[in-house]
């Protein structure tokens, strides 16, 4: 019966939490739209003196419809002096964002107003200023939302670009929480399951049956898993941004293909070897997906010790890269025919590496180069086995577009469509705690055959594992399926 009584003292103690966390909520306001002089701003309070702070600022003896624009007169509840006619909207808990009463005060932008109304607020003592994201934690904490849900509204609100945004908005639909969850609900469901055995066996309640279901919905758990983890990151490289190094020869023309494609100045240009000695970055949106744009020292052999660090770190750059950018300068006298080509291989295979990476060839300085040559060297990429070539020129702007349209069919194969499949792993946590998931259940076979007491542990720590995603982890739940799928205690 150990494993019983510790569910029915946890389920104890979690109760008491929950009752404690209800008993004391503070009414708290903030500003919800942003900062600086716009047309309107919105304000809003969460809690249970929203309603009075609601007659007091506007002097209504009784509340409005909910989810109704109403315009009215706001006070200073102390002056009465008129502070903005605005409009103002009532949400009657558990019907709001947060589940409690919510109150919005849709004022106009500017600075003077918003900080006399914010006063007004703050001048009543049953209110206070709300903390960084508690109106969201209000909502999770009230079962509005779930934690990947959560996680999701703050990937849309720092949402970039276009895909990321689509990202963002499928993840707080609830589609990955709902798949998390339903992994949740057979894990509790084996382990009550293993639980009833363990405890009630030898009354002849529990079949033993009941044991090999378990290992099948554990099997069949541990491939999906394996799936899910098996995504390339590509959630998290299209929510953090993908890694793109620009690599090559010093002078070859890495700085000024940064600054073509951010559109400005971003690196200094020289003609002066090893100019840039440091990685230099630049966040931008290539076709929708977001990426990390680093130009990095040229790579060569030199006496000076910060060259030497520079090329250390454009090394240890490139090593991190999700896409390696090649350039060359192909205008270089030096490089024959033969040597050029002799060069892009060795170059392609050094900046390889270990891991798996894309590789873009872009070759510039065209405009220095005669037709002919040019048609010469487009032959001879074509005949040789090479990753994508582009011939550009950063100081006529030639072959960009198609660098650029090259780019995006990358990112796109590395990133693909958010909309289509199954939803993506967009955390790092969530990838620690998926991991730490399919290794219990690992661990659950090991043990299966050994000690049933121990299986049953590590179907808790896999379970544990998937409520840290979703934030949701309850004795509860297993004690309600224990009690609904056996009869025990007739």
């Amino acid at each position: 019966m150990w494993s019983f009584r510790r569910c029915l003292n946890t389920f104890t103690q979690e109760s008491l939490k929950r009752w404690m966390h209800h008993c004391v909520r503070d009414t708290i306001f903030a500003l919800s739209s942003g900062h600086g002089k716009c047309g309107v701003a919105v304000i809003r309070t969460s809690g249970p003196a929203s309603q009075k702070a609601l007659h007091l600022l506007t002097k209504w003896q009784s509340l409005p419809p909910p989810r109704q624009v109403k315009l009215a007169s706001i006070l200073c509840p102390r002056s009465g002096e008129l502070l903005d006619r605005g409009l103002v909207v009532w949400f009657a808990g558990p019907n709001s964002f947060t589940g409690e009463d919510c109150c919005e005060y849709h004022v106009h932008g500017g600075p003077a107003v918003v900080s006399g109304v914010l006063q007004a607020l703050g001048s009543l003592q049953m209110l206070r200023p709300a903390e960084p994201g508690e109106f969201t934690k209000r909502a999770f904490q009230n079962g509005k939302l779930e934690l990947t849900e959560v996680e999701g509204l703050g990937d849309l609100i720092h949402a970039e670009t276009e895909v990321q945004r689509r990202q963002a908005l499928r993840q707080m639909s609830g589609e990955l929480g709902q798949l998390y969850q339903r992994w949740s609900q057979q894990l509790i469901r084996a382990l009550a399951h293993i639980e009833a055995f363990i405890d009630f066996s030898e009354d002849d309640n529990v079949e033993e049956g009941v044991l090999v279901a378990v290992d099948e919905v554990v099997e069949k758990l541990r491939k999906e898993l394996e799936e899910h983890l098996e995504d390339n990151r590509r959630g998290e490289r299209l929510r953090d941004g993908v890694q793109v190094v620009l690599a090559g020869a010093t002078n070859a023309g890495k700085s000024s293909l940064l600054n073509v494609i951010s559109q400005k100045p971003t690196a200094i240009v020289s003609s002066i070897p090893g100019t840039t000695r440091d990685v230099v970055e630049a966040t931008l949106n290539i076709g929708g997906y977001p990426i990390i744009l680093s130009d990095t020292a040229g790579l060569r052999d030199s006496e000076d010790p910060v060259e030497r660090e520079g090329v250390r770190r454009a090394k240890a750059r490139v090593g991190e890269a999700d896409i390696v950018v090649a350039v060359i300068d192909v205008s270089n006298s030096l490089l024959s025919k033969e040597t050029l080509l002799a060069y892009l291989k060795s170059l392609c295979f050094s900046l390889q590496g270990d891991g798996p990476r894309s590789i873009i060839v872009a070759l510039n300085k065209v405009d220095l180069l005669s037709q002919e040559s040019i048609v010469t060297i487009e032959k001879l990429c074509q005949e040789c086995e090479l990753p994508p070539v582009c011939l550009l020129s950063c100081h006529t702007g030639a072959g960009i577009s198609n660098f650029l349209r090259i780019l995006r069919d990358h990112l796109e194969a590395i990133c693909g469509d958010p909309l289509q499949g199954g939803p993506s792993i967009t955390q790092t946590r969530h990838r620690h705690h998926l991991t730490a998931c399919l290794d219990a259940l690992g661990r659950y076979n090991v043990h299966r055959q050994q000690d049933l007491v121990l299986s049953a542990e590590e179907l808790r720590i896999a379970h544990r594992q998937l409520g840290a995603i979703t934030g949701r982890v309850s004795a509860e739940e297993i004690l309600d399926i224990i009690f609904s799928d056996f009869c025990i205690g007739k």
